[in-house]
């Protein structure tokens, strides 16, 4: 029997109920319970690929194609499940399929309504396409009283209804803030929170309270009584160190016990063993190394989401701390060489990550070249790649106007936009009149690594499979040119026409990939290309 259990937020945004989700699916996990997790989106994007970075954090994406919310990379971190297009909806996805099922008359003419056809849209969503799990993990995006997410709320408001609480888990993610003027941490903004949702028709079985001090127990008897929930359910999320201890907290403050408790389940204690060897790792490294992310969206770093977490398990893996340095690209355009030098001067690695359109490119070409000359550790993903691409072509095969058609249209185009290529046993076709929502490259693809190159060697495997989002492709009829100037194509697609990855023999650590290797990377199992990295970044940090 599957059981449900709904994650909602309350009081203030970014509580953490993405990460709480996971940490809660790992502690499941580790009681030997299989799981799956879900995001519902309350925005009217159909998925989050056209979104601004910025705005809203990385895209990330799954092995079978969808531009999800950045949470399914907590899911996927914490459980080593692999999510799927059936584990983020959108409310612009559930219109739209609502919208084309009236326009197909497959409501024989009824009149289309938020209740029922848009929460039973929603229900399907959250029950379909599931294999059996021992629970299923929902997280409600936005905070209870936002309007967006009121069908969601009234979605698995009937569920409950429909499966009872043997089936059911509402757990209710909230602030008890800490009023400095009255020393005192407050309990009515999450009394005010839950009425919310008990107005909604919801009653949370379990609370699960955010606050940077200690809760004494008559602290939580008090939102007990007033929040309808029992004292023990009552849950403290203290802040941590990092963010792999939380399985460890949660489990320490009793909260999968809670859960088991409430679905009657007489489950054996978690094994953590494998969190707490994290967080030891973490907390107590042999070294430390900086390095640099040279980007265009240094302005929220939940842009760099993924990448962040996968540099850190670079270092779980060398057992090193991983100190960031966020740079914009653009510093290197409008600043001269000695000044930006002077952000490179404790760098031990330089990292150039993905991204879209012609702002900060050219700085970008310059970091590569810093990090080529001055024999940094480099690696290039994505946009990255293209980029240490055209840098070499410029610099060292004689092609000063070598760019991209992205940029606009060029005399030499060593990186365009792909028009046609293979996806399992179908062929994709795309062109500039395409809209840009989920028209890329996008999910998991094979790749062939070259015998004797370094990657082979990073990989230890003659064919790896990584995921892609891209619209744009470096040109493999430039092989030899590159080559010619050091730099090698030591990873391409079966069929071999499209390159991805591209390394410089000449360098101590110079490997670029067309691919976004930070997706696939875990705490309990580093992506081999970041332990690479960084283990080459701390080698050149050690003799700075």
């Amino acid at each position: 029997m599957t059981r449900f259990i709904f994650i909602t937020g309350g009081v203030v945004s970014s509580l953490g109920k993405g990460l709480g989700s996971a940490a809660l699916a790992a502690l499941l996990q580790a009681r030997g319970y299989s799981v799956r997790l879900r995001k519902l989106d309350p925005y009217l994007n159909v998925d989050p690929g056209t979104m601004s970075p910025t705005q809203h954090g990385e895209v990330f994406v799954t092995d079978d194609g969808a531009e999800t919310d950045l949470d399914l990379g907590h899911y996927e971190r914490f459980t080593g499940v692999h999510t799927r297009k059936t584990d983020n909806v959108t409310t612009g996805r559930i219109y739209s399929d609502v919208l084309a099922r009236e326009r197909r008359g497959d409501y024989l003419g009824a009149t289309i309504q938020v209740i029922p056809h848009v929460t039973d849209a929603i229900k399907a969503f959250v029950r379909n396409d599931l294999s059996g799990e021992d629970f299923v993990l929902c997280e409600i995006g936005g905070t209870v009283g936002d309007i967006e997410s009121l069908p969601f709320l009234e979605a698995i408001r009937q569920i409950g209804n429909e499966l009872g609480r043997s089936q059911v888990c509402f757990i209710h993610v909230t602030l008890i803030p800490y009023i400095k003027a009255a020393g005192e941490l407050k309990t009515k903004p999450t009394q005010h929170s839950v009425k919310e949702l008990q107005s909604l028709g919801i009653q949370p079985d379990i609370l699960l309270c955010r606050t940077e001090y200690h809760l004494e127990r008559e602290q939580r008897d008090k939102i007990g009584l007033f929040c309808n929930v029992r004292s023990d359910d009552v849950i403290l999320a203290s802040d941590v160190n990092n963010i792999y201890e939380v399985p460890v907290a949660y489990h320490n403050e009793g909260l999968d016990t809670q859960v088991c408790a409430h679905f009657g389940l007489n489950s054996p204690k978690p094994d953590l063993a494998r969190w707490r060897e994290i967080s030891q790792s973490v907390a107590s490294p042999e070294g430390e190394v900086t390095i640099a992310i040279v980007g265009k969206y240094t302005s929220l770093k939940d842009s760099y989401k993924s990448l962040s977490e996968a540099l850190a398990h670079g270092g779980i893996a060398n057992r090193v701390r991983v100190n960031l340095t966020f740079l914009n690209s653009e510093l290197f355009e409008h600043e001269d060489e000695t000044s930006y030098l002077h952000h490179l001067e404790d760098v031990g690695g330089i990292l150039v990550p993905g991204g879209f359109g012609l702002r900060g490119a050219e700085g970008k070409i310059e970091a590569i070249r810093i990090a080529r000359e001055h024999k940094i550790p480099y690696l290039g993903i994505c946009f990255g790649m293209q980029m240490a691409v055209l840098e070499t072509a410029r610099a060292l095969a004689g092609m000063d106007k070598a760019s991209s058609t992205e940029f606009g249209p060029c005399d030499d185009a060593l990186v365009g936009l792909m028009t046609e290529w293979t996806a399992g046993n179908k062929v994709q076709t795309r062109s500039d009149g395409d809209d840009l929502g989920g028209t890329m490259r996008l999910g998991a693809y094979d790749c062939v690594l070259e015998e004797g190159s370094l990657v082979r060697s990073i990989y230890d495997a003659e064919q790896i499979q990584e995921r892609h989002r891209h619209r744009y492709e470096v040109n493999v009829a430039y092989r030899d040119t590159l080559k010619n100037a050091g730099m090698v194509m030591s990873g391409v697609s079966p069929d071999g026409a499209l390159p991805e990855i591209v390394e410089r023999p000449d360098h101590p650590w110079f490997v670029a990939v067309q691919f976004h290797p930070e997706l696939k990377s875990k705490p309990f199992e580093p992506h081999p290309l970041f332990t690479g990295f960084v283990s080459a970044a701390y080698k050149k940090a050690t003799l700075l």
